[in-house]
Formats: C-alpha cells, structure tokens, sequence
C-alpha cells in the first residue's frame, strides 16, 4: 500500500523515491512491526487474561513450570497481526512471493488458532488431533508450493541448492520441489512448535533465522549480488526481506512481553505460522539447507521428540529424561534462563555460521 503510495508521490517529490529500495523498507517495516505489537500489546494481554484464555501445564513435567499454569496464550495472534499488517503496508502487493508466504502464515496460523481454541476455550487437552493437524498443514502447504512450482519459468528456481560449493545444484523438477517443500515447510512448522516450550525459547532463535533469511532473500532477488556470490537468482525474492523484517520486528516485540517471567504465551497460533513462515522464505530463496543449519535447535528438538518415542515404543527405555530436549536439561538441573540463554547462544553461532555460505564456496 504505502509503496504504491509513495512511487505516485515520487512522481513530482524525488524524496519519496527513497522509498522503492528494499533495504530501507526492511527496516520500516521491522519498525513498524515492532510499534504495533508494542502497542497492542498490553490491551491484548489485557483481553486474554480477562477472557480466562490460560496456559494448561502437564503433570509429567518440570515442576517449576506448574506456576505458569493459567498464563495467557494465543498471543502469537499478536505476531501474527503485525505481520501481516506491516507486509500489506510496505511490501510489493503484487509479488507473488510476498503473498504465497502471507497466505501460508495465515493459514497455518489459523490452524493452530483451532488447536489453542480447543484446548484452552472448550477444555479439550487435545486439541486439533494430529492427523487433521498434519492433513490441513499439508493441503495449505501443497497449494502454496504447487503454485510456485507450476509458476517457475527458471530451472534455478527448483534447484536444490548445497552450501559451500559453487557448481554442486541438484535439479528436483516439479515434483521434487513440492516433496520436499512439505518437508520443509511443515516439518520447520512442527519444529517450531516443539521448541516453544519455555520463557522466550522459541521466539528469539525465530527472530535471528528470520533475519538471516532476510539477507539471503535480498541476495537471491539482486541479479549482482547473486551473480557474485554464487547464489540463485530468483527474480522477485528480494521482496521477502520485507517479510522476513517484519517478523524479526514483531518477534522482538514479543520477546518483550515472553522473557522470563512470561506474561503471554505465544500457543500454537503463533509456532506453527512461524515456522511455516521461515520454511516458506527458505524453499522461495533456495536455502533449505542452510535453513536446517541456521535452525539447528529447532532440528534437534525436534529429533529428541522422535529419538524419545522411537526409543521408548522399541526398547521401553527413554534416551532423555524428558522430551523436547530442553525439558532434560530442565531436569539435569539447568535453570529455565540457562536453557534459554544458552540455545540463544547455539542459535547464534549457527545463524552466522549459515551466513558464511554465502561467501564461503
């Protein structure tokens, strides 16, 4: 909206033409996501709480947790809100990235709005059950990676890309590139939601892999960039450094209200649109790999899920005292802000280490 705003006024004040650089409405628009959840924020806190929409904490877990039990949840409606918002107002409207990755967030965000609702609204410990879940995640991922698969027109754009080596690109085709898009997509969906499971654990490894992302999307969007780094140039991408903004804007935000003590949750309605959010930006630029690397804790928590429930189904043995795998640090005697800060810590590491890819082949 404002970019269409902004190239008509361009048109007779040259100052506005400032506007058109992708660069600049990055960081307008992690500005402006940032403002809105700062200010809605509290009112919808407020809401929530006056609602009696709270937190369920489980018996079997650290027992620590059980004074969070009725904190409010569904508050990454919140992130959800100033997202897409802050894309409508300063990305391209007519990118057809920009809008198959707001369409995943939403969709996948409503998703787990059904699975919150549930739980905390009708009391069902349930949920959305899992398989219907998986089912619905699958169709709105299917759509989404369908269309941008029938809609390339460069063998680039399918592509798997392997990291720090220039000429290695193995060719998926259509088929390829829609099986493992619903690997990436729903799988980093899922993975994000395992991961939410403590006091701003999951929020702030989101915000550094959203940024990074922003930087690869600006790269395979800019003919020179990619040219001389050796990346794929996919025409349009650049936009999605708008989006990636905005979620690193809001998710900051949020990360405000989530930090030890959290005052708000961030449910379902947040994880699972997040997560399909940055698997989305990933298959776009052709990063899948480097997005595995980049979300390492987000990996391994979630195959500390799986080792745990192969383990146990197998042998009846547990390999970890308690799955996600930041429970079984909780339970070895790490303190909640140790676990946290700490995966912070890794996140960090493996976003910068992600980012020598670049340069790197």
């Amino acid at each position: 909206m404002l970019l269409e705003l902004f190239q008509w006024l361009a048109k007779d004040l040259r100052v506005f033409s400032v506007f058109q650089y992708i660069t600049l409405r990055t960081v307008m628009a992690a500005l402006t996501a940032l403002a809105i959840s700062f200010i809605i924020g509290p009112w919808m806190i407020r809401k929530l709480t006056s609602l009696k929409i709270g937190q369920t904490v489980r018996d079997d877990g650290p027992q620590t947790h059980l004074v969070k039990a009725g904190t409010p949840t569904m508050g990454g409606a919140l992130i959800l809100a100033a997202v897409v918002v802050t894309t409508l107002l300063w990305g391209d409207l007519e990118n057809r990235y920009v809008l198959t990755c707001l369409v995943t967030t939403i969709g996948f965000g409503a998703i787990g709005w059904i699975d919150d609702y549930r739980k905390v609204v009708h009391k069902n410990p349930k949920g959305l059950s899992a398989g219907k879940k998986l089912f619905w995640q699958t169709v709105i991922a299917g759509l989404a990676l369908s269309y941008l698969a029938y809609r390339t027109n460069l063998p680039q754009q399918t592509n798997l890309i392997v990291p720090f080596f220039k000429t290695v690109a193995i060719p998926l085709g259509t088929i390829g590139f829609i099986v493992l898009g619903w690997f990436v997509v729903v799988g980093f969906s899922n993975a994000v939601n395992l991961t939410d499971g403590l006091d701003g654990l999951a929020i702030m490894p989101t915000v550094m892999v959203a940024s990074a992302l922003a930087i690869f999307a600006y790269v395979a969007g800019n003919r020179v960039f990619a040219t001389y780094l050796g990346v794929p140039h996919i025409p349009g991408a650049g936009e999605l450094a708008i989006f990636c903004g905005a979620i690193a804007g809001a998710g900051l935000a949020f990360l405000w209200f989530n930090a030890y003590p959290a005052e708000v949750f961030m449910g379902d309605v947040g994880a699972l649109a997040l997560g399909g959010a940055l698997g989305m930006v990933a298959m776009v630029c052709r990063q899948e790999i480097v997005l595995i690397i980049m979300g390492g804790v987000f990996v391994v928590e979630t195959l500390s899920v799986m080792i745990q429930v192969a383990s146990f189904k197998l042998t009846g043995k547990r390999v970890f005292r308690m799955a996600p795998l930041h429970h079984h640090y909780e339970l070895k005697g790490w303190k909640e802000n140790q676990v946290v800060v700490r995966f912070w810590i890794i996140t960090m590491m493996l976003v910068l280490f992600g980012l020598s890819t670049l340069k790197l082949r």
